[in-house]
């Protein structure tokens, strides 16, 4: 599988506030953001692959809710992640 627990932890690592926080809102904003990239690079080779569609409309959709929290609550830490991972808004 694409996603250790080796690179799981990197992320959380670099992302949250230790290998073993997966429960920030940031680490679970990188996770998320990490298999949506995996999954767009697939879905250029495959276009017909529709669950994998689904699953990443899904994906994005539970960072897009994440990011809004993180927004209401902490606009810093949205900053912060948002320019982190390079994404727009």
């Amino acid at each position: 599988m694409y996603l250790t627990k080796e690179t799981k932890e990197k992320i959380f690592a670099e992302h949250g506030k230790s290998t073993t926080d997966t429960g920030s809102a940031e680490g679970q904003i990188a996770l998320f953001s990490h298999r949506i990239d995996h999954l767009s690079s697939h879905l250029k080779n495959n276009r017909k692959d529709y669950n994998t569609e689904r699953s990443l409309v899904k994906l994005v959709g539970k960072r897009r809710s994440l990011l809004d929290y993180l927004k209401a609550k902490d606009i810093d830490r949205y900053r912060a992640i948002i320019k982190k991972l390079g994404l727009r808004k």
